[in-house]
């Protein structure tokens, strides 16, 4: 087996998906992985600190993505603006390329209920990482978790719709889409 080799994680992470959606994760080892990706355990720990790393691994450089749209926002943007530079920013790693992992990647998600628990703690994560930037922004607390509770499920609600397998709208559009609708559903003065 080859010890070390360019493309190493790239090989990892593809002969992980394959057998997460061919075995199932829990079937699949890191073993499993490495042999099938024609490398040893010890190059795939180089790479991941465990299976689930694979379809989890970038979670910082995505939250920073979006947390760099709140703040290179113009001076002077209200929250709801702010999340929307927040999902632009965020959309720029989810292009027609990265399409097919994605929606790969969900169902592995989807079919295992510890992936699904890790999912939802990405989610609560990416919404306290973008409440500390609209913090940041000067937003008060109660509005800023307000913000990002609704930035982040327009986030997810976007993503659905995007690894859809009939689905050729951009990410952005898609998010875009579910801001317009949030909006639409809400009274545009607040009950008495």
């Amino acid at each position: 087996m080859v010890r070390w080799e360019p493309g190493a994680k790239e090989r990892l992470q593809l002969a992980a998906l394959d057998l997460f959606l061919h075995r199932g994760f829990e079937q699949t080892t890191v073993q499993d992985i490495a042999q099938e990706a024609g490398l040893t355990e010890r190059t795939f720990f180089r790479h991941f600190a465990d299976k689930r790393e694979v379809l989890f691994q970038g979670q910082q450089q995505y939250a920073a993505e979006f947390v760099r749209g709140v703040r290179d926002a113009p001076a002077g943007a209200a929250p709801f603006e702010l999340i929307r530079a927040a999902l632009l920013s965020g959309s720029v790693l989810f292009d027609d390329e990265r399409r097919p992992w994605s929606r790969q990647r969900q169902a592995v998600i989807d079919a295992n209920p510890a992936l699904q628990e890790r999912e939802s703690l990405k989610r609560v994560s990416l919404t306290d990482v973008l409440t500390e930037a609209l913090v940041a922004r000067g937003v008060d607390d109660v509005d800023a978790r307000l913000t990002a509770e609704i930035g982040v499920s327009a986030f997810f609600v976007a993503f659905r719709g995007w690894i859809r397998a009939d689905e050729q709208r951009s990410l952005d559009d898609l998010q875009q889409e579910a801001l317009a609708r949030m909006a639409a559903i809400l009274p545009t003065r607040a009950p008495a």
